[in-house]
This record gives C-alpha cells, sequence and structure tokens, in this order.
C-alpha cells in the first residue's frame, strides 16, 4: 500500500479473501482516471486496520469474508462501498441496500459493469464535493448520475431527460455540453436529446464544420412536451 496519493483522487480499498479475485478489481479500478487503488485487503480485521489508519474514500467489499461480514463493515465505517460478491440472497441485498451501498455486483460481471459504476461514482462525487450547501438540482443530478435513469416522474419522461432539458435553458447546445452540465456520459445525453427531439420537445439542427461528421445542436422547443 502507498500514501502517495493526488489529493484529488479517491482512495480505493479493495475487500476479498480471493487474492486473486481481488487483484482483478484493483486492476480494473487502476485503469479509471480520478482513483487509486490504496490497497487490498483479505479480512475483516485488516480492512478495519485500514480504514483506521487511512480512511479511504471508497470501499470495494465482498459480503462473506474469513472473520466478518463486509457489510457491517460498510455500516460501521459510514464509508462509500460498492459490494461485489456472489451473494444474491435478497435479505442480503436489502440489508446492503439499508447500510447504504452505492452499487451491488454479483460476481462474476463484467470489467464493463464496474468500470461504468466507478465512473458514475466519480461524476456523483463531483457534483456533491461543493464547498457549499447543495440545491435541490444538485441533489438530483447527484442521484440520476450515481444510479442513473429513474421512473418517470411525469407524463412527459424521465428524471434524466428533465434534467437534460434543464440544462439547456434557452441556449442552443450540443450533446456534449448537456452531457457535461447535467454529470452524463454523452452518450447518454445523446440519446435522451434525441428521444425529445422525436417528441418535439427540443428542435435539433445540423452544424457543418470544415471536416467530420456535422455536429448536431439542440434547442428547447417551448411550445413542445412538458
Amino acid at each position: 500500500m502507498t500514501d502517495s496519493v493526488k489529493r484529488d483522487e479517491l482512495r480505493v480499498l479493495v475487500i476479498d479473501d480471493d487474492f486473486r479475485v481481488a487483484a482483478i478489481h484493483a486492476g480494473i479500478v487502476a485503469t479509471v482516471p480520478g482513483f487509486v487503488v490504496q490497497g487490498s485487503v483479505r479480512t475483516l480485521a485488516e480492512a478495519r486496520e485500514v480504514v483506521r489508519e487511512r480512511r479511504p474514500d471508497l470501499l470495494l467489499a465482498d459480503v462473506y469474508l474469513p472473520d466478518g461480514d463486509g457489510l457491517e463493515l460498510v455500516r460501521e465505517t459510514g464509508l462509500d462501498a460498492f459490494v461485489l460478491s456472489a451473494a444474491a440472497e435478497p435479505a442480503t441485498v436489502r440489508r446492503a441496500l439499508a447500510s447504504g451501498v452505492h452499487a451491488y455486483l454479483v460476481k462474476p460481471f463484467t470489467r464493463q459493469s464496474l468500470l461504468e459504476r466507478l465512473e458514475r461514482y466519480l461524476r456523483y462525487r463531483r457534483v456533491v464535493d461543493i464547498p457549499h450547501p447543495l440545491s435541490q438540482a444538485d441533489i438530483d443530478r447527484a442521484l440520476v448520475t450515481l444510479h442513473g435513469a429513474s421512473r418517470p416522474t411525469s407524463a412527459g419522461g424521465s428524471a434524466t431527460e428533465q434534467l437534460v432539458l434543464e440544462a439547456l435553458g434557452e441556449a442552443e447546445s450540443s450533446a456534449a455540453e448537456v452531457a457535461e452540465a447535467v454529470g452524463v456520459s454523452r452518450a447518454t445525453a445523446q440519446r435522451r436529446l434525441a428521444a425529445m427531439a422525436g417528441r418535439g420537445v427540443v428542435t435539433v439542427r445540423l452544424r457543418y464544420g470544415t471536416s467530420g461528421r456535422p455536429e448536431h445542436l439542440y434547442t428547447r422547443n417551448v411550445r413542445g412536451g412538458w
């Protein structure tokens, strides 16, 4: 383990009794800019020691450990956590969610599944780690960023689409600009904008540059949608 961590990097502690699995998870974390692997441990006792001495930002915890329960660690420390486990019993999943975990992945899962959760979590932290009180819009954006699209909150579309629409305002914007403002991926913003364009909620036009594909620009249609 190392303490040579940049101040803007999120420190991740991997907790899994199988050192090969832990190495795979740590290797995935190491590929995502903005994260650094603080260490890998195999027992609850080792995890508690690292938490006490170094206070990681995020735990990647298995449920079943040789000397205890990973969910108990999550609950007692109050740290942000993902559960990465073969445990899929409804009671275990409910207990994990009640403990406040930010993601639950059932082994075996794909590399992309963990990458997507890490990237969402990083964008979520950028929303909530600000030096002033959060507005309701900040909180809504943080939740959508972390968990993805939620159920529709009105007849017109999802919470994500509402945030995309708010980001557009009255100005003409590209999908990349909207994605940055909302805290979602460009692909997600593009899909939502295209869906709203199909319903007449937004207007789209093409801007042609000197080379390459034309850029889609979107404008809120005050007569359409919500």
